[in-house]
């Protein structure tokens, strides 16, 4: 009898163990920075972040001005926030040997961002990699690309960004994005550009970059080479 209690503590415990590490593991890493990236937490918690810090499902991330900051999350991908920036980590799951319960999905309230996905989207569910803005819904495929909000204005995201007319604005370099809301649906393909001006507008492909100037970054995306630049101690914001 006292053999089967302990086999079924031991087995409650290993459960248990195994349920935390579940629900505390971290979706990303910061990866590189340069300037400042905050966050506001789930649970109403304020930090500022440095290299090396981990990002968790719920999140809020922030940049300032002039600081740009790239996520490297578990899946392989990674997200590069631009100056003036804020995104949320509304969901993510991501289990190696799970592919069936796959999921992400950020909602970037305002600024810029820099994607290169992973595993996510690649080897089930193709829709399981999403971005959500005010003004769409973006859908991502195996694909690298940029991504401004301005609906609000980005001023100091890219150089002369807060010239453009408000709306969104995405270029694909790998892959495909498909831009969706009530107005339509749009297939991004490489090489192309597209805006959306609002949530009733139809998305449209670009003849020509207004001017974004999404080339300039602090440092390079993986791959790449290029300098890592290293940020300050994590601290609590009180």
């Amino acid at each position: 009898m006292m053999s089967r209690l302990a086999a079924i503590g031991g087995l409650t415990i290993a459960l248990g163990l195994a349920l935390c590490d579940a629900v505390w593991a971290a979706a990303g890493t910061v990866s590189h920075l340069s300037g400042t990236l905050a966050v506001t937490r789930a649970d109403g918690s304020a930090r500022i972040l440095s290299r090396r810090s981990e990002v968790n499902p719920g999140d809020l991330l922030a940049t300032q001005r002039d600081s740009y900051a790239q996520i490297n999350f578990t899946d392989g991908s990674t997200m590069t926030l631009r100056p003036n920036t804020q995104m949320r980590i509304e969901d993510y799951r991501f289990t190696e040997d799970r592919p069936q319960e796959d999921s992400s999905f950020f909602r970037l309230i305002k600024g810029g961002l820099r994607t290169l996905t992973g595993l996510i989207g690649k080897r089930g569910n193709q829709d399981a990699y999403r971005i959500g803005t005010s003004t769409a819904t973006i859908g991502i495929r195996g694909s690298s690309g940029d991504t401004l909000e301005c609906s609000e204005g980005c001023e100091g995201v890219t150089e002369d960004a807060e010239k453009l007319p408000p709306g969104l604005y995405h270029a694909t370099y790998t892959g495909s994005y498909i831009l969706t809301n009530q107005a339509g649906t749009l297939v991004v393909q490489e090489n192309q550009l597209a805006f959306v001006r609002d949530s009733a507008s139809t998305p449209q492909i670009l003849p020509q970059d207004p001017g974004l100037n999404f080339n300039v970054l602090p440092f390079a995306l993986p791959g790449q080479g290029g300098p890592q630049r290293s940020g300050g101690q994590e601290c609590v914001v009180r």
